[in-house]
């Protein structure tokens, strides 16, 4: 959605006058959800499933392959199903790139490629080695990304196009489900009923979150300028444990109810991380966090309270 959003307003701001294609299970329903995005004459909406879609006419320079289930459910209770999603639905657009011309391909890949980050590491940079676990079901989202990753590599060096990755970490922003597996969405809801922040577990676990809009810089400007076959980490550097992201959200959205956190923490267990370094992002690309994370939970909540 946010993609979508910033290229309407490039076009509507810049006078860029690009044409984009969108792949989409079901475009009445998303007419339904943006109808001012379906009604726009240079986005045009197709119905289908990214494993099997059929392929537009016409040359195409640059595609976004941003298809992927991220359901923990899912990836927990039919992990043959998600890997099946990621790798048939890689293979079916790399199809697409070698018939429709693309110059420059932007893949989202995910951090979840570095397996479980080790605690002495506050952040992970790319070319930290680790990998998930190959022996866990568990793993298949992240072994799905890791070999989508790979498929991209080989295949856009064998046909001539350049390969982006933007290793995604965690975001903030209207659009972000508040009622699924992701914390902070969870926090805010809590705090828009007006109801205590409940975290369900011990508040350890170190996050981090980058807004949306700046999650959408970032994408188009490693689709643009990033390097080919080169990996970028997307999102904040500013990490916060789960229970202090509970403490800013109370705050940020001026409850006076307390955080209700449901479990102690065990002494002596390690800290879960997944917290990105940047620094290559920064440096090589001049790409920069620009939204605090106080303003990013209050932009999220206004927009949720007025949907």
């Amino acid at each position: 959605m946010w993609l979508l959003e910033s290229f309407a307003h490039a076009n509507d701001t810049l006078g860029v006058a690009a044409q984009a294609v969108v792949l989409t299970h079901d475009p009445v329903a998303f007419a339904r959800k943006a109808p001012h995005l379906a009604a726009r004459a240079d986005l045009k909406f197709v119905a289908g499933d990214v494993r099997t879609f059929s392929f537009p006419v016409g040359r195409f320079a640059y595609a976004i392959h941003a298809a992927t289930e991220v359901s923990a459910k899912l990836n927990n209770e039919a992990p043959q199903e998600m890997l099946d999603a990621i790798i048939g639905g890689t293979r079916r657009v790399l199809a697409f790139a070698a018939q429709a011309g693309v110059k420059k391909l932007l893949l989202t890949s995910s951090g979840a490629v570095y397996g479980k980050q080790p605690p002495e590491l506050t952040h992970i940079p790319e070319d930290y080695p680790g990998a998930p676990d190959p022996l866990l079901a568990s793993s298949a989202y992240g072994e799905g990304k890791r070999i989508a990753e790979h498929m991209c590599a080989v295949h856009g060096g064998q046909h001539g196009y350049a390969v982006k990755v933007a290793r995604c970490f965690a975001f903030v922003g209207p659009h972000l489900p508040i009622d699924s597996h992701y914390a902070i969405g969870n926090f805010i809801r809590d705090a828009l009923r007006g109801d205590p922040i409940r975290v369900n577990g011990d508040g350890t676990p170190t996050r981090s979150y980058l807004y949306a809009s700046d999650l959408a810089i970032w994408l188009w400007t490693i689709l643009f300028r990033g390097q080919s076959a080169r990996a970028y980490n997307v999102g904040s550097v500013k990490d916060l444990s789960i229970a202090e992201l509970a403490g800013v959200v109370n705050r940020a959205l001026n409850q006076s109810s307390p955080v209700k956190i449901l479990q102690k923490a065990e002494p002596g267990r390690p800290i879960s991380r997944y917290v990105p370094a940047v620094a290559r992002a920064e440096s090589e690309l001049g790409l920069k966090k620009r939204i605090p994370l106080v303003d990013a939970i209050r932009r999220t909540a206004l927009w949720h309270h007025s949907a």
